[in-house]
């Protein structure tokens, strides 16, 4: 290893550790936001962010004149998990947002502050509020106002990826399901409705229904039905139960418009309960035929695969910007307690999105 390499994992590794040292639970984005927006000014470039609430963006090389415009896109949010101090333990570096996504963060960071020179041009994106519902994502009215963002040829969302490209997202539907019963004395039932009876034949229809494959671009997604909540399931220990909520989640291939997942919902439900749609975000499907998603392939991606869950490159599809997701987090520690990840995939993450922007023309 040269030492121009030790030195940049060093920046890595330091980078990491230093934006996990921040807290940045959903909604509490503000002092991290604060932070990288002053270690980009006062960085080696000098690099002035436009602000949005607690989400900037920052032309790291905008030259124009016809060049290729990559956007690097990366929340800064992270779930609210239970995690210790952050820390380096032996390859692995240890805090909330360490896998999700902060070693995608620390990436785009290390890029802005040592890559000099590049033959296309590159805005980076922090954003804040991913975690949470669609309509309270930042990304949303970033988008919005920042007029620049429309020229983009191909926005890179950071998620964790452990380096493989992941094609496209599903999309997602969140559906409050309400059974309505008639409450009774629980010694006589009879002379009541059970509502939690009531979801019984609609639990086990969820429970039968198997994933369905949709192969699309040589990638397979899956759309599912999942119950993920249970509540208000009674009002006492001897009271028939009159009301039973259950939070249905759809989550579906990009084939898919909402409106048409929301048919599928109704289909599913049979009228056997009231509906109301509380969260509602679109799928995108997978550009895996455009050039510089070639080129990405081409620059030492692991692996190409379908993005199972939902992710921002749907806002981007939306508006009609092509995007994927890649980044050097691992996938299957996001939203984990004791959240960590490999830093050697940080390093090699970095290279391949440096060989990758140094190739593009």
């Amino acid at each position: 290893m040269s030492a121009a390499n030790a030195e940049q994992k060093k920046l890595l590794d330091d980078t990491l550790l230093w934006l996990c040292a921040t807290d940045s639970p959903i909604g509490e984005e503000k002092a991290l936001c604060d932070a990288v927006e002053k270690r980009l000014a006062e960085g080696p470039k000098k690099l002035a962010a436009r602000r949005y609430g607690n989400s900037i963006v920052v032309p790291f090389i905008r030259k124009g004149g016809g060049r290729k415009h990559i956007g690097l896109v990366g929340h800064l949010d992270t779930v609210r998990t239970e995690n210790g101090p952050a820390r380096v333990d032996g390859d692995r570096l240890y805090g909330a947002g360490s896998s999700d996504m902060k070693s995608g963060l620390a990436v785009m960071l290390a890029l802005a502050e040592t890559v000099d020179e590049l033959p296309c041009d590159v805005t980076l994106v922090f954003y804040a509020r991913e975690e949470g519902p669609f309509a309270e994502n930042e990304l949303g009215p970033v988008l919005e106002e920042d007029t620049d963002l429309a020229t983009l040829d191909l926005a890179v969302c950071m998620e964790p990826s452990d380096n493989k490209l992941h094609l496209g997202c599903n999309g997602s539907l969140h559906a409050e399901l309400t059974f309505v019963g008639r409450t009774a004395h629980s010694a006589r039932p009879w002379e009541g409705e059970n509502a939690v009876m009531k979801a019984a034949t609609f639990l086990a229809d969820v429970a039968a229904r198997e994933p369905e494959p949709v192969a699309i671009s040589g990638v397979t997604y899956r759309s599912v039905f999942t119950i993920t909540q249970a509540k208000d399931g009674g009002r006492g220990r001897n009271v028939v139960p009159d009301r039973f909520l259950l939070n249905l989640n759809h989550r579906f291939a990009p084939t898919f418009t909402i409106e048409q997942a929301k048919a599928r919902v109704v289909a599913l439900v049979a009228g056997r309960a009231d509906i109301r749609f509380i969260d509602e975000s679109p799928a995108a499907m997978p550009y895996r035929d455009h050039p510089l998603v070639h080129a990405l392939v081409a620059a030492g991606v692991r692996d190409v695969a379908p993005k199972q869950a939902w992710t921002d490159v749907a806002r981007f599809a939306a508006r009609g910007i092509a995007a994927v997701n890649f980044g050097p987090g691992e996938n299957a520690q996001a939203h984990q307690k004791n959240e960590s990840t490999s830093l050697a995939l940080v390093h090699e993450g970095f290279e391949i999105v440096r060989r990758w922007l140094a190739e593009i023309r």
